[in-house]
Formats: structure tokens, sequence, C-alpha cells
């Protein structure tokens, strides 16, 4: 049937008043345009909605079926004008997010505070590496991305820095360079690193940083995550470089050190990231407000 909320909306007050005329009257329309709507109405659903009784108004059976689904339509976009609002709001909402494997070790304490204040809302989180956070903004899947160094080119993107993302060196406790002060780049020339995989955003930073020092490091194994790194270390197979964010529980055990090296820590950033142009959700603009201005002093805190 091709029937409109008008027709409905009408057909319920006639059912509810049981007249042409009250319901003409709560409807602010004239009685003749209240009984186009409802031959309207019966014209779809090809039988007789109403049957008039002396100067009442009675729903036929055909008309009791229909009283049924249109109150329940009624109900329904009841909700949804409510949810609407609230949406609006901010009181509920889904949000969906994508973060570096590295930020994982913070985003999930933003997430949790951010979930504390606003309790109805769904959060759905993608953790992976920086291949996939670039397919995330090239399909435009996720509300918000949290990662490292944007990438220059290709994408149009919104990004902006929330909190700096110090990158460290980090070797086993035994290690011989352990306590040393200011470490040259040159004695860490005779060194053999543990590093993330080709095309990771801690893995270029590193590249960039000794290239540009004219510095040549021996590279070992290939790990693609920080647990992975970290445990190598420890396991005394080389130093590593991960970010400051991921060691909190090895460092508070004395499982690893963090070596005072010449020009550590390498400075870098995290962003919250977006496609240029992309209309956020509420949620998503509020979740985006707060990671801005109040992210790094959360992370701070529950350190």
């Amino acid at each position: 049937m091709n029937v409109t909320f008008r027709q409905l909306k009408v057909f319920e007050a006639v059912a509810r008043h049981g007249s042409y005329t009250r319901a003409a009257e709560e409807l602010h329309l004239t009685q003749p345009a209240v009984s186009m709507q409802i031959k309207l109405l019966e014209g779809q659903a090809g039988l007789a909605l109403f049957e008039q009784i002396g100067k009442k108004v009675y729903l036929t059976e055909a008309g009791r079926e229909m009283h049924h689904y249109s109150r329940t339509i009624a109900q329904e976009l009841n909700e949804a004008a409510r949810v609407m609002e609230e949406l609006k709001g901010v009181q509920r909402g889904r949000l969906v997010i994508a973060v570096a494997s590295t930020a994982n070790y913070f985003a999930t304490r933003l997430l949790a505070t951010f979930s504390q204040r606003y309790k109805h809302i769904t959060i759905s989180l993608d953790v992976t590496n920086r291949e996939g956070l670039l397919r995330h903004l090239d399909n435009n899947d996720a509300d918000l991305v949290i990662m490292g160094r944007p990438p220059s080119q290709g994408l149009e993107l919104v990004a902006e820095p929330f909190m700096e993302n110090p990158l460290v060196i980090i070797a086993a406790p035994g290690h011989e360079l352990v306590g040393e002060r200011r470490i040259s780049l040159q004695r860490l020339q005779q060194e053999t690193f543990v590093v993330r995989e080709r095309g990771s955003g801690t893995r270029t930073a590193m590249e960039r940083f000794f290239t540009d020092k004219g510095v040549d490091l021996s590279t070992g194994m290939e790990m693609n995550s920080n647990e992975a790194i970290k445990q190598a270390v420890e396991a005394g197979l080389g130093l590593g470089i991960v970010s400051i964010h991921t060691l909190a529980l090895e460092l508070e055990l004395q499982r690893l050190v963090v070596l005072d090296a010449e020009s550590f820590p390498i400075l870098r950033h995290w962003y919250v990231v977006h496609r240029l142009g992309k209309r956020l959700s509420p949620v998503a603009q509020v979740f985006k407000e707060f990671v801005l201005t109040e992210g790094a002093q959360t992370v701070r805190m529950a350190r």
C-alpha cells in the first residue's frame, strides 16, 4: 500500500474520537479534508475502515487492524524522534574508532573515561597497523582515527595533534649501556636493533631520524607489534625503539630500561584524524573535542 503518514495521522484521530468533526478540530483541518484523507486510505486498503451508525463512527474489522498498525507506526515514529533528540544531546549513539596498535595503550583509557560520561553510547574499536588505519580513512568507514604521523599525500584529511608521542630506546636491565649518560649515536651503531615492520609509523620515524643524523643502524629482527619488540629486547636480542606510552608496565616492573641517548627521545605527536568534509555525528564531534581538550591530561592521570 502506498500510504502516507498524514493519512495514518488523520485515521488515528478519527478512530480515537469516533468523529470526523472532532478529529478535524484536533488537527486544525476542515471536515471535508479529513473525509478525503480517509477515503484515500480506504482506497489504498481496498476495504472500508469505518462505518457510521447514527452520528457515531465505528471501526470495521479492517479498521481495527489498520488502527493496530497505525498506532505501532506512530509509536515507532515517536521513538525515532526521541532518539534523534537524544543524539543531538549526545545521550546515546554509536562511535566507530580506529587506533594505531601503539595508541591502544592509552586509547582504551580515553574511551573508558568518555564512556563513563556517556553511558548509553556504543563504541566500536579497531586496533590496527598503519596500513589498516589508512584503509579506514580511504573507505571513510570510521568516525575518527587516532594515529601518529598522518599521510602527507593522497587523501584530504583533517589531522589535529593532541599529545606528544616520544620514541625512546629500550634495553634489557643487564645491557652494558644501562646507566651510561648521553650515549652517542655513533656508539649506537655498534648495537643491533629489533625494529617494527616496514611502513609502520615508528619504523618510518626511526629511519628518518637516523638518516638525518647520518647514522647507519644495524637492524636484526623485524616485529609487527610493540609487544613482540619489548619481549625480544627483554630476552637480550637487541635494543628497541618504541613509544614511551607502551612501557608503563615494563618500567614499573623493571623488566626494561630507557637508555639515556643523545638526541633522544624522538618527539612526535598523536593525532585525531578524519576525512576533510566528513560530517561528524554529535557523538563523534563530542569525542573529538574530548580528545583534543582532555586527552593528554586523561592519559597522564591514568599512569
